[in-house]
């Protein structure tokens, strides 16, 4: 039931006035008049102070909500309220739990069988699984789909910014990093336009995912990764693309005496015909470290960031207007991290954004409710290094792990980092038991996977490995300009 202001409320098309519901429904500790709850028996308006004690039971004929933002959610679809409570909660968990299963195994498959045609199965099946949430027709069925959606939606993450870093060279990967990163921060804010303007779930879900439909469109003039083709050795498609992109960049001379069989030649023969998989992961002593390091870090940072990004409530705004102000802030955020990568490296920022994160985490816990405007600052800048910090361990790993298990090593990291997003909006449900756990959870995470990225190797202006044994070797030290 949802309570509001004045003498008067409609429950399934009667009247009541506050004397009738005082008599129907009792009261929540905070003196407001239970949601939840009702007296089995109307207690009679003359014996209110007697000793007539009437039995409480959940409310036994139903809701009636409040449409004022949202005319159709998935609360009000199936009753999601009350004992249900939690299943909004399980909602987010499900999807979550689709893009932790989708990650390795469209890392796997991108590996195997190249990221292109990869990248077009996400798309086609993001769609079709889309539509059909939007379609569904109870909860078990919207459950369902949404986990396949989740799946789907993680090769698109993972296998878009994997084949755009691995056509660039030393000089761009930070700036493409952070342009990668802002597309998400712009999508972010006509997320929030979108669920403004459109307040009804099904066609939400339609709304946002038509943006696919020229994401199909477009794929047809994708290159295929030319590091894979290289590293599998297919160098005559490699030799094609190379050519392509050195017209496209009024680079024809550099190929002169690139042919392919230059390239087969560049190619170690005794390991481009491994089948790569996630146990290989941790077959050797550095890859054994890096997935170990990497894993933990991206739990963090996944954990907290979505700790933060599922729970904006009690900052005393507007819905909408408090999650563009999240996302908003993001934009200045962005541009000064490009020139914090690049002054400090990837290692430092890694780790500096992460205990910042921390730091704002652990101050909001001891500011009250009240002050809802430090609240407000402090979660915003809490939420921006957070997101800083996902921003610089996307293309970081990509720049830690060898070409030939570069999405197994990404789609690896993503499952640890999905399984961080399933845990936490569930960490929530501890205040309950503590208002100050959660936020302690999220901030001792946030402290312990950013002393651990200290453990990992520098990548900044070095080759990017293209086979396991290279990470027995010295990285490479390049200077811009030199295309790797």
């Amino acid at each position: 039931m949802k309570r509001t202001g004045g003498p008067e409320l409609r429950f399934k098309g009667e009247t009541y006035n506050c004397e009738k519901l005082t008599m129907s429904i009792p009261r929540d500790t905070d003196g407001s008049l239970s949601s939840c709850l009702m007296f089995s028996k109307p207690r009679h308006p003359h014996l209110l102070n007697d000793s007539e004690v009437s039995s409480v039971v959940p409310c036994q004929n139903g809701w009636v909500y409040d449409k004022s933002d949202f005319k159709s959610t998935l609360a009000t679809e199936w009753d999601l309220v009350c004992s249900r409570k939690g299943m909004n909660k399980a909602t987010a968990t499900i999807f979550f739990i689709g893009v932790m299963l989708g990650a390795p195994t469209f890392g796997y498959l991108s590996d195997r069988f190249g990221r292109r045609p990869l990248l077009l199965v996400s798309y086609l099946t993001t769609m079709t699984f889309a539509v059909l949430s939007a379609l569904s027709t109870s909860y078990v069925m919207f459950g369902i789909m949404r986990f396949f959606t989740g799946m789907s939606t993680a090769g698109i993450s993972i296998i878009s910014i994997v084949l755009n870093l691995e056509w660039l060279g030393v000089e761009q990967r930070t700036l493409f990093g952070v342009l990668f990163s802002l597309d998400w921060t712009i999508g972010s804010c006509i997320l929030v336009a979108a669920a403004y303007m459109v307040n009804e779930w099904r066609l939400l879900i339609l709304a946002v995912t038509s943006p696919l439909i020229l994401a199909v469109v477009a794929w047809r003039w994708l290159p295929e990764s030319g590091r894979w083709l290289v590293a599998n050795g297919k160098v005559d498609d490699a030799h094609y693309y190379i050519n392509q992109c050195a017209e496209m960049n009024n680079r024809c001379m550099c190929m002169a005496t690139i042919t392919p069989r230059t390239l087969l030649e560049s190619v170690d023969t005794n390991t481009n015909d491994n089948k790569y998989t996630f146990i290989d992961l941790f077959k050797t002593a550095n890859l054994r470290k890096l997935a170990i390091c990497t894993g933990i870090v991206w739990f963090g940072v996944a954990f907290t960031y979505y700790g933060i990004t599922l729970n904006i409530t009690g900052f005393g705004l507007n819905l909408h207007l408090t999650q563009f102000i999240f996302i908003a802030i993001e934009i200045p955020m962005k541009i000064a991290l490009y020139f914090l990568i690049e002054y400090v490296g990837r290692r430092l920022s890694q780790s500096g954004t992460l205990l910042s994160t921390g730091l704002f985490l652990f101050i909001n816990m001891f500011v009250t409710k009240d002050k809802w405007i430090i609240r407000t600052v402090v979660g915003v800048l809490g939420k921006a290094v957070s997101e800083a910090s996902f921003t610089i361990i996307f293309f970081y790993t990509i720049e830690l792990y060898p070409t030939v298990i570069r999405q197994n090593g990404l789609g690896y990291t993503s499952f640890v980092a999905r399984l961080a997003v399933a845990l936490s909006p569930l960490i929530m449900l501890f205040e309950d038991v503590w208002p100050l756990l959660p936020p302690m959870i999220y901030c001792g995470m946030a402290v312990v996977s950013g002393l651990v990225a200290l453990l990992l190797p520098e990548t900044q202006d070095t080759r990017m490995p293209e086979f396991i044994e290279d990470l027995d070797k010295p990285r490479e030290k390049l200077t811009k300009g030199k295309v790797i």
